[in-house]
């Protein structure tokens, strides 16, 4: 997804402040830049949250205007990516709770349980199994696929998703070991406890 077009300029070496500094000033090739140096990030965590793509392509765009907007607020509290993820998580969930009415915001582990298709063994022998695992990781609620997505994936510290999300530290742990505990007891009826590894492959679990 390229929401923007790169022109050539002399801004693709600078750090954050000074692009900052440059975009304040005017300099929209030095905005191109930093839109392509986060485009990845807030894709990611957009995605996770946004399934359909014209949805997803809006989204992001609407995320990246408000950084624009909002550049000038930033005041360096926290890193230029934890303030960015905030809004793309943020807008995210504000597009689901307007948009998609029957989404579930709130966790809950029974429902996300009964929620994931049954998957027989029969069916895993002609599916491949990252990909499988990848659809259970897709299927969870709402703030536990972005705990994992900020964690795991984009490697946020507590403190940062707590930044990002609102949730208290407690809550981003409590989460992320739900979400574990999930998965691991839906593969544990199509795999191997040898197998499981590959969950950790797929989550960075450390």
């Amino acid at each position: 997804m390229q929401l923007f077009s790169a022109n050539g300029c002399q801004t693709s070496s600078m750090n954050d402040s000074e692009l900052i500094n440059q975009i304040l000033n005017g300099n929209m090739n030095a905005f191109t830049f930093l839109v392509n140096r986060y485009q990845k990030l807030v894709v990611h965590i957009t995605g996770r949250l946004i399934q359909r793509q014209d949805e997803l392509e809006d989204v992001c765009q609407e995320v990246f205007m408000k950084v624009y907007q909002n550049l000038g607020k930033y005041r360096n509290e926290c890193k230029l990516s934890t303030w960015i993820a905030t809004i793309a998580y943020n807008t995210s969930i504000n597009y689901l709770r307007k948009f998609k009415k029957g989404v579930e915001v709130n966790p809950d582990d029974s429902v996300a349980l009964r929620n994931m298709a049954d998957y027989g063994s029969a069916d895993y022998e002609q599916t491949d199994l990252h990909r499988y695992i990848r659809e259970q990781i897709e299927k969870l609620p709402v703030e536990y696929l972005t705990v994992i997505t900020l964690f795991h994936l984009e490697e946020f510290s507590y403190q940062e998703i707590e930044q990002i999300t609102g949730m208290p530290e407690g809550t981003v742990k409590s989460y992320l070991f739900r979400a574990k505990a999930i998965l691991k007891e839906k593969l544990k009826f199509v795999v191997d406890q040898e197998s499981l590894k590959m969950m950790k492959d797929i989550t960075n679990e450390r």
